[in-house]
């Protein structure tokens, strides 16, 4: 079983998730008591909060590729950033390891792809939504991304960074966010991209009449992939 190496932080909350759901996984695959070989670098979310909105993304690579590299020569075998937006510095962290980089985007579009659709709604931050980092790698595929419109780009925004990143999911922000997803199938989403690893602590599949692609899961299924003897 190789190791697994995380960025974490982008937020903790998210990064329990792959922590829990790792473990999970490779139990299940060699039962017993194993649990997953994890060498962990959780960074401090402020930090990372505060260059994003800058729309700083030399300052996020400088921390992000530094706690690659640091995993990496503790001896892990692979690279994983445990979140959607921070794959817009992908190509320097590349760039400046050695071991594979697990790509969140790339995972999602071929689970996307997997299930026949060609048109999917993108939820995130609005870095994620708006950019073309992630949308690019669905283009990939040959599938196009929608996103909602600028209101509720900022909602769901403002709802990652003030609530979802505190732990805090309300009743009230579900109702919101279904309410943007069914604009969105309307507009022809055949499904849903939960392109923010928080969101799927808030949104599950039964709340929606289309497939959810729930990017967290989607993540670690691709880390086992590769881990897994």
């Amino acid at each position: 079983m190789k190791t697994i190496g995380i960025v974490g932080g982008f937020t903790w909350l998210s990064t329990v998730d792959y922590y829990r759901l790792l473990n999970q996984a490779v139990n299940k695959k060699y039962g017993g008591v194993t649990s997953a070989k994890i060498i962990l670098n959780s960074v401090n979310f402020e930090e990372i909060k505060t260059l994003v909105e800058r729309y700083d993304w030399e300052g996020l690579a400088d921390i992000v590729v530094d706690a690659a590299v640091s995993i990496e020569r503790a001896g892990a075998d692979c690279v994983v950033l445990a979140a959607n937006t921070p794959h817009k510095i992908a190509d320097q962290v590349t760039g400046a390891i050695k071991v594979p980089l697990i790509h969140i985007g790339e995972a999602t579009a071929n689970a996307v792809k997997a299930r026949g659709l060609t048109t999917v709604a993108l939820l995130g931050t609005k870095y994620t939504m708006q950019l073309d980092f992630y949308k690019n790698k669905l283009a990939e595929k040959n599938i196009t991304a929608l996103i909602p419109d600028s209101d509720d780009i900022e909602y769901i925004n403002n709802s990652i960074f003030k609530e979802m990143g505190k732990g805090i999911f309300l009743p009230s922000t579900k109702e919101a966010y279904l309410e943007i997803i069914d604009k969105l199938i309307q507009s022809g989403a055949q499904g849903i991209i939960l392109g923010c690893t928080e969101i799927p602590i808030l949104i599950k599949q039964e709340d929606c009449a289309v497939p959810v692609f729930d990017t967290t899961a989607i993540h670690v299924d691709a880390i086992m992939d590769f881990v897994a003897d």
